[in-house]
């Protein structure tokens, strides 16, 4: 049984236009909001958490919408031309700004950003439910590592962009017309490879043919009839909550560590900005490094064991650094590392447990419940360890990262199901283990 790389990579060309878009998002948008429009500190807060916002019902409900319409291109193609119209029209409306009318002129801007964040809730869903379409469900951990992977590729292309493709005049003033367009540019490609490379109808229906790589005995997804409707059984059910749970209590403890770390580091170090840059791309590399590598340990050993391996990691990391990070020190970027290779542990297998109880008909729903959870925990978890902070002082920020990791740990320890079946019958999956 392998997994078709190939085909992995053209359907994670979707991911990778998104996360391309997104890294020019986070990273621009703050910036124009404060030079073009003058927001202060708080309001720029407050725009740039409405993605997050959005993200909670847009995600769930195109999910589903997903899977009641039975296809996933469609929405990945309406939103990639949505978002790439809007974002050419965000780029002219900023270079067109009124000073003269300065109310009306964000009032525009913010109609256009919202319809934009809306275009890209439109598809996100569908576009990682695909790749769980049209591949087995014991290879799913590789095939999200492989998406993860592009993914990565789409951000990195973008923080090139921004490098290259942002101009100023002599007033200082920064253009970034190119870079919006670059990035666009780029969407349309990937999702014009993505429609001609990929026969989306063909791939499920041999996909369902063979019950997923699956025997019927082994199907995680079944469901059972209670009063006309159909339901999980009771103990499949308690094991998605436990896995969502373990999502929820990941991201509440890992986001809170890199939300606010460079804030820690500039208030404790020296040339904090700088080292707390170097240490994020440590352990942004390290993870990325790590991703092909721990899918293809996972189909060995099980996504359940491999998520504990990164909790424990990502435990030892926050541990030592609630004692060394006091003071910069070159140790820090082996630390940084572990708890990259920790992320791409969690992030790798996680989703795949929730695909492993879903059917063909609902995988959309159930990436729409993933990202409810772990976008509500990306949304709660920076008010509350600001909380802890102020109350405490900066030296909270490791040991409040550490606590949420090691309660993670519970849950996902008592899950029952969700885990891949590297055992499942290779006659059914022969067919698969060459390229298109």
């Amino acid at each position: 049984m392998k997994l078709n790389y190939k085909r992995t990579f053209l359907v994670g060309l979707a991911f990778f236009s998104i996360c391309a878009f997104w890294q020019m998002y986070d990273g621009i948008i703050p910036l124009i909001l404060r030079d073009t429009y003058g927001l202060d500190n708080k309001l720029r807060g407050i725009v740039m958490g409405i993605d997050n916002m959005l993200a909670l019902f847009l995600l769930p409900l195109f999910g589903a919408l997903s899977d009641k319409k039975g296809r996933r291109m469609p929405f990945i193609v309406i939103g990639t031309a949505l978002a790439v119209v809007l974002t050419m029209l965000l780029a002219y409306i900023i270079r067109h700004y009124n000073a003269a009318a300065p109310t009306e002129s964000l009032m525009i801007f913010f109609v256009s950003l919202m319809a934009l964040l809306v275009s890209m809730g439109l598809y996100r869903s569908p576009a990682v439910a695909l790749m769980a379409d049209v591949t087995p469900k014991p290879l799913r951990s590789q095939g999200n590592a492989v998406i993860n992977l592009m993914g990565a590729f789409g951000g990195l292309y973008t923080l090139i962009m921004m490098k290259v493709a942002v101009t100023t005049d002599a007033a200082g003033n920064a253009n970034y017309t190119a870079l919006f367009a670059s990035v666009a540019g780029l969407m349309v490609t990937a999702i014009a490879i993505l429609v001609l490379t990929i026969r989306e109808k063909k791939l499920v229906a041999e996909m369902k043919a063979i019950n997923y790589g699956v025997s019927e005995d082994e199907d995680q997804g079944k469901t059972e009839t209670v009063n006309g409707k159909e339901k999980l059984p009771k103990p499949v059910l308690k094991s998605l909550l436990l896995i969502l749970t373990t999502i929820g209590l990941w991201f509440l403890g890992y986001n809170a560590v890199t939300t606010f770390f460079t804030s820690y580091a500039t208030a404790t170090w020296s040339g904090g900005l700088s080292h707390a840059s170097t240490c994020l791309m440590v352990a942004t590399v390290a993870a990325v490094a790590s991703y092909i590598p721990i899918g293809m340990i996972s189909a060995k050993i099980g996504r359940r064991n491999m998520i504990r391996i990164g909790l424990l990691t990502a435990a030892a990391g926050f541990a030592v650094a609630t004692f060394c990070a006091r003071e910069f020190s070159f140790y820090l970027y082996i630390v940084f590392a572990v708890v990259g290779f920790a992320q791409a542990s969690v992030t790798v297998n996680t989703f795949p447990m929730v695909w492993e109880i879903s059917r063909s008909g609902n995988v959309g729903k159930y990436t729409g419940l993933y990202y409810t959870v772990s976008m509500t925990a990306q949304t709660v978890t920076p008010f509350l360890v600001g909380i802890f902070l102020d109350k405490l002082g900066n030296d909270a920020l490791f040991p409040y990262g550490l606590v949420f990791v090691l309660l993670a740990l519970i849950p996902i320890s008592l899950a029952k199901h969700g885990d891949n079946r590297p055992e499942a019958p290779k006659s059914k999956l022969e067919a698969f283990d060459v390229d298109d």
